[in-house]
């Protein structure tokens, strides 16, 4: 599901289009806020990819809310 960034961060391993993967991962997690109107990308509100603590990154997002790969095992 998550892959680590050059940051050591969570990127999310299925990129921009994965939108039922996306909207499954959102319902069910705790920290899922969802992102002021302008900036959702996607109809269904409840998704990864409307959330405010998603970040952009070349080819998919990376997750300002859960803690680091290496810092989760």
């Amino acid at each position: 599901m998550w892959r680590s960034d050059q940051r050591g961060n969570r990127e999310f391993a299925h990129g921009k289009e994965a939108w039922g993967l996306a909207a499954q991962v959102a319902g069910g997690c705790a920290c899922f806020v969802a992102d002021v109107e302008e900036e959702q990308v996607v109809e269904e509100e409840l998704s990864c990819y409307n959330c405010r603590y998603r970040r952009w990154s070349v080819d998919s997002f990376t997750c300002l809310r859960l803690p680091p790969l290496n810092a989760a095992a």
